[in-house]
């Protein structure tokens, strides 16, 4: 059936409408970011010093240098830094996902662990990063830990609240129809909890990223943390920066570019299907 005209205009309004959105939250996008290097040069040259605060210039093209691989650090303390956060990340979504299911699924269980998992997840990070330290000094366990540490409550939490917001009804009217667990857990269950899971793991992860920099900072022979003292040490603050530039737009590309696509891909089924 041919579409009519009015059908066609509306279709055309609403395009127009998406791309103007688009284009304004680029530009927005844009004049944030060129208002703050503008922002960032007046306080470098009139009120600090180069030395103290470097020119955005400079330390766009100390991070080029990195980049470039001129002293050969960039791959190596960026692997460091990615292997140790991963480990931890990983040991904590094996022990949160579980004991969520478990405190989501039991009253009992849930009052065992509620308070344990709240007051771990309200400890500050540095306190994970010196506690870490202090247990395995300066090798690679310490901020794997500490990254365990600090990400395990969050996905536990999440995990829970999700488990325990399913949909009561709907799993019995499952077992009445005479769906096995398996089928319930994997129609039912996990569709309902996996947007908690991700909410936790993404949260979660960010935290992650910070605790392994700030061990890696106190304790670390490689890294992008124990980059970040090296310069401090040496008073290089261009390439300090540089890092922590750095470290910052890998966290962006691995927001934008992995976890969306990934969230995406897991969520489509929650799109609703337009004629």
């Amino acid at each position: 059936m041919a579409r009519t005209v009015v059908e066609e205009t509306l279709e055309e309004r609403v395009l127009g409408i998406a791309a103007g959105a688009r284009r304004r939250r680029y530009l927005a996008v844009v004049v944030g970011w060129a208002g703050f290097l503008v922002l960032w040069y007046l306080v470098s040259e009139f009120l600090l010093n180069s030395v103290r605060l470097p020119q955005p210039q400079r330390v766009a093209r100390e991070a080029w240098n990195i980049i470039r691989g001129v002293d050969g650090a960039f791959f190596p303390e960026f692997w460091a830094s990615i292997v140790r956060v991963f480990a931890g990340f990983i040991a904590a979504a094996l022990i949160g996902t579980p004991l969520g299911f478990l405190m989501g699924r039991s009253e009992y269980w849930r009052n065992f662990f509620q308070a344990p998992v709240v007051v771990a997840g309200s400890v500050p990070g540095i306190t994970y990063a010196v506690m870490s330290l202090v247990i395995f000094g300066i090798s690679f366990f310490g901020p794997v830990l500490a990254v365990g540490l600090i990400s395990m409550p969050y996905v536990a939490l999440n995990v829970s609240q999700g488990v325990a917001g399913v949909d009561r009804q709907l799993v019995a009217m499952s077992v009445a129809y005479g769906r096995s667990e398996r089928q319930i857990f994997r129609n039912v269950l996990l569709p309902s909890v996996l947007p908690f899971i991700f909410a936790g793991v993404r949260l979660s992860f960010s935290l992650a990223w910070k605790v392994g920099q700030l061990t890696e900072v106190f304790g670390a022979s490689r890294g992008i943390g124990f980059q970040i003292r090296r310069n401090f040490q040496l008073f290089r603050m261009a390439e300090l920066l540089a890092w922590v530039f750095l470290f910052i737009a890998f966290m962006l590309v691995l927001e934008r570019q992995v976890l969306v696509r990934i969230e995406r891909r897991l969520f489509r089924w929650r799109q609703w299907d337009t004629p």
